[in-house]
């Protein structure tokens, strides 16, 4: 067996991940429809004004200010065109004269004011109009939402319905966006099988290929999974060569101090290995390396250390990588309605569930997947330090 190397901080571990990844360069234009969520990767310049016209915000008439009345006077119109959405007044507005206008109707030249339908009451060709807007109302102006020729997005601009519509206001079918960076799993371990097959003896399903290609999507990359590896050198270093093919490589398994843990000195003689264990629990046998330019993450095979580490180191990373940013803070308050205590030198990232507004442990141990399955967050518990029943804490949701 090998010793873990000098265990270092969580925030050191996070550091030198950071140092290591770079924005995704890569580029591809995809149908509007198709960008959703996605990174835009140029501004985009407003080619159309919107709304390209002055028109109306209301149903009612298109009137010149100066021909209503005083207070409390109706004012007798005569109506001579009716302009529906999608097209426009045949003539110009006259002084004594009104438009009927759709809502999105273009509003006619010379008509300053739109009054809305339930102010009037119409008799063939002729309104008569009861309340009187002031001059302007009811109608949006041209350009007053986008101007031709301003910036409409910048590059890195993350595309969402509000923003998509933006685009789609100036006709735009497609657009240029960042890649996802691809992000190969690399399971090992001869214990594994993967779902659906049958087990025998001591097997038990990969779990961590599943849970870690969830966390890649949600956080901007593309998972590749690859087979199955066995804890023999030969196979492993096959593995690896794959791996390094994608933007990212992620390991689960084969960093811990087992007899056939051989994943470290593959690591060591193949690239450069920046740490190898780190001050948290569960979690502390996991490593980082960059290999032929690429950057390593080996993860421990215990499901909930897989899961927890992936959360906390790769999920940032990804999201660096891929341009999505880091996440607002989504902690929530609650009180403890237990006691729970911390560790020697490490900090616990413990997974909790929420009962009546209090926060209870979820964990059970690394192994089990529950603790993470069940839990709605997790809380961070300092080195050394017990927190009593009633404590104030922050959960940070999954």
């Amino acid at each position: 067996m090998r010793p873990i190397g000098a265990l270092i901080p969580l925030e050191d571990a996070a550091g030198i991940i950071d140092a290591a990844i770079k924005p995704i360069e890569r580029k591809e234009t995809l149908p509007l429809d198709d960008a959703l969520g996605r990174v835009l990767a140029s501004d985009i310049t407003a080619a159309h004004s919107a709304p390209p016209f002055d028109r109306s915000t209301m149903d009612g008439y298109a009137v010149i200010s100066e021909d209503l009345g005083g207070s409390g006077t109706p004012t007798a119109l005569s109506v001579v065109e009716d302009i529906f959405a999608g097209s426009a007044a045949k003539n110009k507005l006259g002084r004594g004269q009104a438009m009927q206008v759709a809502t999105g109707a273009p509003i006619p030249g010379g008509a300053d004011t739109v009054v809305m339908v339930e102010d009037t009451k119409r008799a063939g060709s002729v309104v008569e109009i009861y309340r009187y807007p002031s001059k302007g109302d009811n109608i949006t102006r041209m350009a007053s939402d986008i101007r031709e020729g301003e910036i409409l997005l910048k590059a890195g601009s993350i595309l969402d319905p509000a923003k998509i519509g933006m685009l789609a206001s100036q006709g735009l079918a497609e657009v240029s966006v960042y890649v996802k960076p691809i992000v190969a799993i690399m399971p090992t371990g001869e214990e594994i099988v993967p779902l659906g097959k049958h087990l025998t003896g001591a097997q038990i399903y990969d779990i961590n290929s599943h849970t870690l290609a969830s966390v890649v999507r949600l956080n901007g990359g593309v998972p590749l999974v690859l087979p199955i590896t066995g804890d023999e050198m030969k196979s492993l270093n096959a593995s690896l060569e794959k791996a390094l093919a994608s933007d990212f490589a992620v390991i689960s398994g084969g960093t811990s101090v087992g007899e056939k843990d051989f994943l470290m000195d593959l690591l060591e003689s193949a690239g450069d290995v920046r740490f190898h264990g780190v001050k948290l629990k569960p979690g502390k046998p996991t490593a980082f390396a960059v290999v032929k330019g690429k950057p390593v993450l080996g993860m421990p095979g215990y499901p909930t250390s897989c899961l927890m580490n992936a959360y906390l180191l790769l999920a940032p990373a990804l999201r660096k990588m891929s341009r999505l940013g880091s996440v607002k803070n989504r902690a929530i308050s609650a009180i403890l309605g237990e006691a729970v205590h911390g560790a020697t030198g490490r900090v616990i990232f413990l997974p909790v569930r929420l009962k009546e507004g209090k926060a209870y442990s979820a964990f059970k141990d690394s192994g089990a997947i529950t603790s993470a399955g069940r839990a709605d967050g997790y809380i961070v518990i300092p080195p050394d330090t017990e927190l009593p029943a009633g404590e104030s804490v922050e959960i940070t949701p999954f």
